[in-house]
């Protein structure tokens, strides 16, 4: 809670770069899931992640909700990126579409966030996620994000 609570004392941009020079703890979810964030702009961000035998389901290839969540974490943060101290944001919608099998071998994944759209109160993004050896695509997708900002109200 600690972490949340540094959230709303910066902009999404600072926060988010301090995440990434790693002079704040990763976030709980990344922590177990095993990927970081690498790379931070105004409205884009990139995680990277190490799939492993820890990820896979019954039938022998990673979950895809290690992609699913690669993506979620892409295309918030990409929302956040462009948020002001003080405000923030719920996902309000994800889709996905999965190309391709990951498994071990796969090797690093790379995920980018890149903002669509930034409205006052809802903003939309779209993401990739790539193997990071020859940039091939893995899955893709888009959300749509609520921003809550403090003199609405909304919770």
């Amino acid at each position: 809670m600690a972490l949340a609570a540094s959230a709303l004392s910066a902009s999404g941009l600072d926060f988010l770069t301090e995440l990434a020079a790693g002079r704040l703890p990763a976030a709980p979810i990344a922590e177990l899931m095993g990927f970081t964030l690498v790379e931070v702009e105004s409205g884009r961000v990139v995680f990277a992640g190490e799939p492993g035998e820890q990820h896979y389901n019954p039938i022998g290839v990673v979950h895809g909700g290690l992609a699913m969540t690669l993506l979620d974490s892409a295309l918030g943060c990409a929302v956040h990126s462009t948020l002001p101290a003080g405000s923030r944001y719920t996902t309000l919608e994800t889709k996905v579409n999965f190309v391709r099998p990951v498994t071990a071998a796969s090797g690093r994944l790379l995920c980018e966030g890149r903002v669509v759209h930034r409205g006052g109160t809802v903003a939309t993004a779209e993401g990739r996620l790539t193997l990071e050896a020859n940039g091939k695509l893995m899955a893709h997708g888009v959300s749509t994000c609520l921003i809550v900002s403090p003199s609405s109200g909304s919770e």
